[in-house]
């Protein structure tokens, strides 16, 4: 499944390159500081197990890495993965303690990671940027282990009319917002554009489906302004 916004060449990597120095603080406002519940709810869905290893795909500055590290102290193994250099290097800078973190550049639709090498997958805030979901999620299923476990955090449908028409406007003062802190309003323009596009849930959990995953499953978060969508490799 093509995503049209981002295949348009160069835009997704120019977005990080202006916004990858402020990149948590982008987080912090475009979810409100709630992102970083949310990565923590991830991390207790996954409740992952000591010596099982973990690939963390469109990485940013390694939240999740550090999330996963902490819950099985520091005695699992993280790969971080990310297609953009300066936003590695951030997060190499942040995380450089944490030497069970390792960090490669890459992207979703061509992992450079050998096949059923990894009990963990996640990717946060990450699938909507990529030029194609199918391929993405067909990577993700080839690099899991027999048994492993797919997690996927993203900026989902908002099910409250409600809510749906008060997000909705918050997004769109956002690209004002960004003006004044990265002094470019491009990065939120296309963030609340690709957060706009995006599949719905249940369409997610048919392309997991499509590309192989079982007992796939989902849950909202704050109303369905985020969701994360879960399925195992049997």
């Amino acid at each position: 499944m093509q995503q049209e916004l981002q295949n348009k060449k160069g835009l997704v990597n120019n977005v990080f390159d202006k916004s990858y120095d402020k990149y948590d603080l982008m987080n912090d406002i475009m979810s409100l500081g709630i992102h970083r519940i949310w990565k923590k709810d991830l991390i207790f869905w996954m409740s992952p197990k000591e010596n099982k290893n973990l690939i963390d795909v469109a990485s940013g500055t390694g939240d999740i890495a550090k999330l996963f590290s902490k819950l099985t102290n520091n005695k699992s193994k993280v790969l971080c993965i990310d297609p953009n250099k300066k936003m590695i290097s951030k997060g190499k800078e942040k995380l450089s303690n944490l030497k069970n973190i390792q960090w490669k550049i890459g992207n979703a639709e061509n992992l450079p990671v050998n096949d059923n090498s990894y009990e963990y997958y996640s990717i946060s805030f990450g699938l909507r940027n990529t030029k194609n979901i199918d391929k993405s999620l067909s990577e993700a299923f080839r690099v899991l282990k027999p048994g492993g476990r797919f997690f996927c955090l993203e900026f989902s449908k908002v099910e409250n009319e409600n809510l749906d028409l008060l997000y909705a406007n918050y997004s769109k003062i956002l690209p004002l917002v960004g003006k004044l802190v990265l002094g470019d309003s491009m990065p939120y323009k296309y963030l609340t554009e690709s957060i706009k596009n995006f599949i719905d849930q249940k369409t997610l959990i048919e392309l997991m489906m499509k590309n192989g995953f079982e007992n796939c499953s989902y849950r909202n978060l704050s109303g369905g302004v985020a969701a994360i969508h879960s399925g195992w490799k049997i």
